[in-house]
């Protein structure tokens, strides 16, 4: 045959396919639905278009025609589950990071030499601990000579003190004088401040007695000491070399995290309440600590729509440790009466959401509406009522009315995961 017969026979083949599909749409409707109604216009200008064909052999309706093309199909194997209807908690799923409560840089307020270290680097350590002690020698002979100086004033007030009482005597029986008495009541007074000054001085050189031994001022954990012993340390120096160590809370011990502000009413609901659970999972770890939310920030992010919380733990055992990344979960509240199904069930098209409803061994299409989404299951808040049977996996070949072949159930299957 040459090139230009089998361009013929192409040629009049798809004439003979396109009145076919004018004149007789209806053997298409089963797999373009709407196609009937889409020639109709097209029939209407053609010949015989206004002509039936005879009772015997009219074709059938579309309806018809498609469901009999979908009866023709073999089933489709999917998965099903129960629609489930009862409790669920509202949560709210974020990443946070780990963060000391308190965070102290330990310096010195002396010139000295380290003159021990009594904790190793990282260790835990108590409030009130000691960490480092300096040389106080120098500052203990001040003291040791001030309250030297403190006893000679005493000595020196006993004295004024005697003369203003024998002055005074002596003036009540019209052998002294006025002045003398005077004087002495003036040198008095001023014993008397001498000795206040230098009492002043003892104090405050036993306060700074106190500088010369370093504590903790909470309980936490120290980090690494920038100066071990024999070293030489100033109260002058600049916070970057300054620092001896520092120690950070870690228990209790704040996690911070953000989330979107469309919670923020649910949010300040569960604190007015005293509930707003949270979980935290450090990244990368199996344990988890309960906490409760602890502060809200005062602003809201405008450049991603977020808002600041931290949540508080005891933090037994470490489990946190600051600046770590954690998985946090926060509880918000528990609603009692809920219809949900598996996120794998829920399909979308043009009208929206909807789901197979398994009927008679057949898959019904179902149109719902979705509330939320959590822990792998869509919330329905219409179109189902709780213990329908649905397809859980294998949707995507699925067209209404279609049968189905059940390959698993996933009802059944978690029930003796379960026992």
């Amino acid at each position: 045959m040459s090139v230009g017969s089998k361009g013929l026979t192409v040629l009049v083949a798809g004439v003979v396919v396109a009145a076919g599909a004018v004149y007789w749409p209806q053997y298409l409707d089963g797999y373009f639905p709407g196609w009937t109604a889409r020639t109709a216009g097209l029939r209407a200008s053609l010949p015989f278009a206004g002509h039936e064909a005879p009772q015997a052999s009219r074709p059938q309706s579309a309806t018809n025609v498609r469901e009999a093309a979908i009866a023709a199909r073999p089933p489709v194997p999917v998965d099903i589950d129960r629609v489930q209807r009862g409790p669920m908690a509202v949560r709210v799923d974020a990443v946070g990071m780990a963060q000391p409560i308190a965070t102290v840089s330990i310096k010195t307020r002396a010139d000295a030499q380290i003159e021990n270290i009594f904790v190793s680097d990282g260790a835990a350590v108590k409030q009130g601990d000691i960490l480092v002690k300096l040389d106080s020698r120098q500052i203990e002979a001040q003291i040791k000579q001030t309250e030297a100086t403190i006893d000679k004033d005493r000595a020196q007030l006993e004295g004024a003190t005697r003369d203003v009482v024998r002055l005074t005597d002596l003036l009540a029986r019209g052998s002294g004088t006025q002045l003398n008495l005077d004087n002495a009541r003036t040198i008095e007074s001023a014993a008397k401040a001498t000795l206040a000054a230098d009492q002043a001085l003892l104090e405050n050189q036993r306060v700074q007695l106190t500088w010369y031994t370093l504590t903790s001022p909470i309980t936490g954990r120290v980090g690494t000491f920038a100066a071990k012993a024999g070293n030489i340390v100033r109260s002058g120096d600049n916070t970057a070399t300054g620092i001896l160590a520092t120690i950070v809370q870690t228990a209790p011990i704040y996690v911070a995290f953000s989330v979107p502000q469309t919670t923020l009413a649910n949010i300040r609901e569960a604190i007015a309440r005293g509930d707003g659970e949270v979980v935290a999972t450090p990244q990368g770890g199996t344990r988890s600590v309960t906490g409760k939310i602890a502060v809200l920030d005062n602003t809201i992010d405008s450049a991603t729509g977020t808002i600041m919380l931290r949540a508080i733990f005891n933090n037994e055992g470490d489990v946190l440790w600051p600046g770590q990344l954690c998985n946090v979960r926060v509880t918000l509240r528990t609603d009692p009466d809920v219809v949900s199904v598996p996120r794998t069930a829920t399909q979308s098209g043009q009208d929206g959401n909807f789901v197979y409803v398994v009927e008679d061994g057949k898959a019904k299409l179902r149109p719902v509406k979705v509330g939320r989404f959590q822990d792998g299951r869509d919330v329905i808040t219409d179109g189902l009522k709780g213990g329908e049977t649905i397809v859980s996996d294998g949707a995507l070949l699925l067209v209404d009315g279609i049968r189905v072949d059940v390959r698993r159930n996933q009802a059944d299957a978690s029930k003796k995961d379960a026992t």
